[in-house]
């Protein structure tokens, strides 16, 4: 496993873009004893494995998608594809369902396992692209299971939590349409830029005065663009943001809010506005029952000292989430390590993925199935 894991890091593959990446998978899957299905979500592969005469399946999931990012590592299995890099993990990912494919190709166990390689993970097009191509229709699997590593967190521990387990996604474009002109001049222009300035204060109100306060939610302007310059007043600003948020109700409170402000403000000030709202995650909400077969497999894995099945739910967003609109299913975090092993934070140009934990995530999805599909 360490072996492939490392194979996958030297050649990062973005998007949909993964062809090389799902080819080695399906290289193995085969060579395991799978049935694959290549192009599935475009380049996306289910591998099928069928045992005893049971009608119970259950669907495994791990991304194969990489980053735009210059990797400042010096090891060895560093990208040879430059300004590409597994900065998230998903290598590790990939190899420790492909570990558990060999394992379970040679376990007992009475039913049909599905192995979902996902495409297009970081920007949340992927598991639609599979969910369109009819993957819970051709597939029909009872449930779907996901994992990522998570650095900071020891090693092999193992934690879940039964409900929303991560954040959902929502991005904000605010244009606010002035009239700019000589900056010597203010009178005759409508600034945008004071108005700009006063709608970036405003929402720093719509969590703490519009949200339930047992609710967490998270708003952030993070860009602000302007067509002006030095000595001209710009006629245009765009501010740019993101929100996170655990329930869909939440998500609409803020797009009111955030319309209510941002058009009376630049009404107030004579000036125009036009805000659009995009939903780009939902929020990742486990279901309790999956839950419940997590945390046994996890504990067969681990043992019960290393496993925390009731998480804090993490800000961070997912797009198996839309996976779990669909299907019941439960996704859960794997520690990568605290120290220089695995404790450097995800999508960091230095980060690599523990391989002393490929073992450890194998042998979690193996117990998961045999529990699962008990002959």
């Amino acid at each position: 496993m360490q072996e492939w894991r490392r194979h996958i890091h030297q050649f990062p593959e973005t998007g949909f873009e993964v062809e090389d990446t799902a080819k080695f998978v399906v290289e193995k899957l085969q060579s395991f004893g799978f049935e694959t299905h290549s192009n599935f979500g475009k380049t996306g592969v289910v591998g099928i494995l069928k045992k005893g005469d049971s009608d119970q399946a259950i669907g495994l999931r791990a991304d194969l998608d990489a980053l735009h990012v210059k990797e400042l590592n010096q090891f060895d299995h560093c990208s040879k594809h430059e300004g590409k890099m597994h900065a998230c993990g998903h290598d590790g990912h990939t190899t420790m369902l492909l570990g558990a494919a060999k394992e379970l190709s040679e376990t007992n166990f009475d039913g049909t396992v599905y192995l979902i390689f996902q495409p297009n993970e970081e920007h949340g097009l992927g598991a639609l692209a599979m969910i369109h191509d009819g993957l819970f229709e051709k597939f029909k699997m009872k449930a779907v299971y996901g994992m990522h590593n998570m650095p900071g967190m020891p090693a092999g521990q193992i934690a879940m939590n039964a409900g929303a387990v991560m954040a959902g996604e929502d991005n904000f474009t605010i244009t606010i349409k002035g009239r700019g002109g000589h900056a010597s001049q203010p009178h005759h222009h409508i600034d945008p830029v004071p108005i700009s300035a006063e709608i970036a204060l405003a929402m720093q109100t719509i969590v703490s005065r519009n949200i339930d306060p047992s609710e967490r939610a998270v708003v952030s302007i993070t860009e602000i663009e302007t067509d002006g310059t030095v000595n001209v007043i710009p006629s245009n600003i765009t501010l740019k943001g993101d929100c996170r948020n655990f329930n869909e109700a939440v998500s609409l409170e803020i797009e009111t809010a955030m319309q209510r402000l941002s058009h009376n403000i630049c009404a107030a000030h004579g000036a125009e506005c036009e805000l659009i709202y995009d939903r780009v995650f939902p929020p990742t909400v486990n279901s309790k029952q999956e839950s419940g077969f997590a945390e046994q497999a996890a504990n067969a894995t681990v043992g019960p000292d290393q496993v925390n099945p009731n998480c804090e739910a993490l800000t961070i967003s997912e797009d198996f989430a839309n996976m779990l609109k669909v299907k019941a299913g439960c996704y859960v975090f794997i520690g990568n390590g605290e120290d220089s092993e695995g404790g450097c934070m995800l999508h960091n140009p230095h980060y690599d993925f523990n391989d002393a934990i490929l073992t450890t995530g194998c042998q979690y999805w193996v117990n998961l199935v045999t529990q699962q599909l008990s002959v």
